[in-house]
């Protein structure tokens, strides 16, 4: 089974529809008893970095998270902004992240003559880095997801980029580091790609 943690962010129901159209089984949850019984966990996200953390923290789900994740090895996808607060901060904020990911979240930076608007909204081609990544096998050509954020994240080291896309330049669109995983974008709304993207996390993780 696998849990989508429920810490009051997020539209999670998406999540739990598309897994169930692949054929696999999930439970929306806040409850650390259900994430330590499940074999998978997805942490979504959508919102305000601080305001997640401390959603975290009052819901006693941080303890849990880091005994599941770090102790118990149980491999975790982070989505949107599930995947920022996988980094240790973000300049949307002062709270310090899970810390997980030698990482740190940053706003949208372009050359004042770039014609462009944040959020970075819509569809993207991803750029795998690192092709025997479970993640990335078997995805249809030319993979394209949906996207919706204003901070990306910035990995400090280059063994924890995933993917990169490009919105004004190259920024780091997947991560990962041992059993943590962690994806930009939607892949709940981004059709066949996002399928086989989440089920290349629940059969292949």
């Amino acid at each position: 089974m696998i849990a989508i943690v429920d810490y009051g962010m997020g539209n999670l129901g998406s999540i739990k529809n598309m897994l169930w159209k692949i054929g696999h089984t999930s439970v929306i949850t806040g409850d650390p008893g259900d994430l330590a019984a499940a074999e998978k966990l997805i942490l979504p996200g959508a919102g305000a970095f601080d305001r997640a953390m401390e959603n975290l923290e009052s819901r006693g789900l941080v303890d849990g998270l880091h005994h599941e994740v770090l102790e118990k090895r149980k491999p975790i996808l982070g989505i949107c902004l599930g995947m920022q607060l996988f980094g240790q901060r973000s300049e949307e904020g002062v709270r310090s992240g899970l810390g997980w990911i030698e990482a740190e979240s940053v706003r949208f930076a372009f050359d004042p003559d770039a014609d462009l608007r944040l959020p970075h909204m819509g569809w993207n081609r991803i750029q795998p880095q690192a092709q025997q990544h479970p993640l990335v096998q078997d995805l249809p050509e030319d993979p394209r997801f949906y996207f919706v954020h204003s901070f990306h994240v910035r990995c400090a080291r280059p063994e924890n980029v995933l993917a990169t896309a490009s919105y004004g330049f190259d920024f780091h669109a997947a991560i990962h580091r041992d059993n943590i995983w962690g994806a930009q974008f939607h892949p709940e709304k981004s059709h066949k790609y996002g399928m086989r993207w989440l089920r290349n996390f629940a059969e292949h993780s």
